[in-house]
């Protein structure tokens, strides 16, 4: 890229388009009403009424302006340098600092046709501005990893434990009334923007001996940033326990809580848990977004023959179908998306939950409170009471609870629960272990759902990966020897995913429905006999060989694979 501002014609970004011939001056003067219309940038206008694709005008504007075009994903944008303008102007004026030159910086913008834009520029940074064009989305990415609130985290948490130093407070002197509380406010805020900007489900605060560690799970795996201030904890934890109404006077007992917060014009339901450790209390706050609307079947992952059968299912009057998984499977997703979807003024629905996570209009939601005995049991006694159509059961825990949801699933409820087994097939055995008659069974069990969660391969930087000696042995046994010459890909790390290699996660399922031979088991008690049926029904489609059709289409890794399904494939 040249150091040298080129000598161009400065043109609006119609004029330059006309010039290009890439539109016709009736798709311009449609374009600009809408964009009078609606406000925003012309060429947003443009691309949204697909008058023209964003290839067609990234290419005209460097032709006619003679500039660069620059691949954010592929371009190492160095985060001092980029900070060098201030966050707020360059999220309003689409631009980001990607180079320091002899006479000046070369800086990518969204639309370089902005003189306005490129004179401001000039005057923040105090010197010559050369520009570059870039994508609005890879800009947006890369302007949330500059601005990272780990910064400010870290920051933040310096001033505040100097200020606890200084004043000699301890863990037990904070309430809102104190004028420190607005630096852990700003603390708390700043954990929260970082979370939503890393895509985060989890924040856990965690006193160490002589560090306060900062955690936030990302696509299911942890990642740690420690904080110095050890002593910032107690301030911490003790704010949190305010938001969420707790006893902050308490430290010796586990709490639950929950609160809302508004973080970036997101609505976020906050669910808190507290625990007593060796060196103080540790934090969970899981994220519930609330403003990004519920999900419905078709987009939870499932195949479309999938999505067609569990429709059928949860459209039928009766019956019980059981949700199963290891925590973090995505369970209560997929329970929510059926109940979105059977959400109707002519049908009641009871869900009974711990916690409720979501809160749903028309659902009667009840959060169960063992201590003081209202428990699923006596929760789901007192629902049948109110004339349900459906009952949501969120764990199925004991004999008692199991008996009376299949009861209920035969007297003309449609009742959904979810059970913690490895895979759909032990569901029934794990059900008879928990003493529920196997004819009860028989009669009320329609089908299982079971998943597991695994994060996609980032689009952009996954590479080709040839098996291993290990890898090989699995996939023989899996898939055959087929299995071990197909192609897969592995992960690698880029700026599109923070260098993670991954990006996102996506559902694996299977699902098992009842048929004769399976009931004629469970009628007789026989646990194995039901395993082997369930085993060599033609419809189950087990969960590692779906796993393994992901891998096969490049949507995640072998790695992944293993690492989420590899003893379940191995047992």
């Amino acid at each position: 890229m040249s150091a040298t501002h080129p000598v161009r014609k400065r043109l609006r970004l119609g004029e330059l388009l006309l010039n290009a011939g890439v539109l016709s001056e009736a798709d311009l003067k449609t374009a600009l009403a809408e964009q009078a219309r609606r406000g925003g940038r012309l060429g947003e206008a443009l691309i949204d009424m697909e008058l023209i694709d964003e290839d067609q005008l990234i290419g005209a504007i460097c032709e006619q302006l003679d500039i660069s075009h620059v691949e954010l994903s592929d371009f190492n944008v160095d985060p001092p340098l980029a900070a060098r303008l201030p966050e707020i102007t360059a999220r309003r004026l689409r631009a980001v600092v990607l180079a320091e030159q002899v006479d000046g910086y070369l800086v990518g913008m969204v639309d370089p046709t902005d003189l306005l834009a490129e004179d401001e520029l000039e005057r923040q940074l105090g010197r010559p501005v050369h520009t570059a064009i870039v994508r609005e989305r890879d800009l947006l990415r890369v302007l949330d990893r500059v601005y990272l609130h780990k910064e400010a985290i870290a920051g933040l948490a310096a001033e505040l434990g100097q200020e606890i130093a200084e004043s000699g407070l301890d863990e037990i002197g904070w309430s809102d009334a104190d004028d420190s509380d607005a630096l852990v406010s700003r603390l708390i805020n700043s954990l929260l923007e970082e979370a939503l900007r890393a895509g985060a489900s989890d924040i856990h605060i965690e006193p160490g001996e002589e560090v306060l560690r900062i955690r936030f799970r990302v696509d299911g795996i942890l990642h740690e940033q420690p904080v110095g201030e050890k002593q910032v904890a107690a301030a911490l934890v003790s704010r949190l326990k305010l938001s969420a109404g707790l006893n902050i006077a308490e430290r010796r007992l586990p709490q639950d809580g929950r609160f809302r917060v508004t973080v970036r014009g997101r609505l976020l339901d906050v669910r808190l848990s507290t625990l007593p450790t060796q060196h103080g209390e540790t934090v969970v706050m899981r994220l519930l977004d609330q403003s990004g609307g519920m999900l419905d079947l078709a987009k939870l992952g499932l195949s479309e023959p999938l999505v067609d059968r569990l429709r059928g299912l949860i459209h039928r009057p009766d019956g019980i179908l059981l949700v199963t998984g290891p925590t973090g499977s995505g369970k209560s997703t997929t329970l929510y998306a059926a109940l979105n979807e059977l959400n109707a003024p002519e049908r009641k629905l009871i869900t009974i939950e711990d916690p409720v996570e979501y809160r749903l209009p028309r659902v009667n939601q009840v959060q169960i409170q063992p201590q003081i005995g209202l428990d699923f049991s006596r929760v789901l006694r007192a629902a049948l009471r109110q004339d349900p159509d459906i009952i949501l059961v969120g764990e199925m825990r004991d004999r008692e609870t199991v008996e009376i949801g299949l009861r209920a699933a035969i007297t003309g409820h449609l009742v959904l629960a979810t059970l913690h087994t490895n895979d759909a097939p032990s569901t029934a055995v794990r059900l008879l272990d928990m003493g529920a008659p196997g004819y009860l069974i028989a009669s009320a069990l329609r089908a299982v759902v079971a998943q597991r969660l695994i994060r996609r391969l980032c689009a952009r930087c996954s590479e080709p990966h040839t098996p291993d000696a290990s890898e090989s042995v699995w996939l023989e046994r899996i898939g055959g020897a087929a299995a071990v010459e197909h192609t897969y890909r592995r992960a690698v790390g880029c700026n599109d995913c923070d260098k993670r290699g991954y990006s996102g996660r996506i559902g694996v399922y299977e699902l098992l429905e009842l048929d004769g031979a399976m009931q004629g088991a469970l009628r007789a008690d026989d646990a194995a006999g039901f395993v082997e049926a369930a085993s060599q029904s033609a419809a189950y489609h087990p969960l590692t060989a779906a796993a393994l059709e992901h891998a096969q289409a490049g949507t995640t890794s072998l790695n992944e694979v293993l690492r989420v399904l590899g003893g379940d494939a191995a047992a």
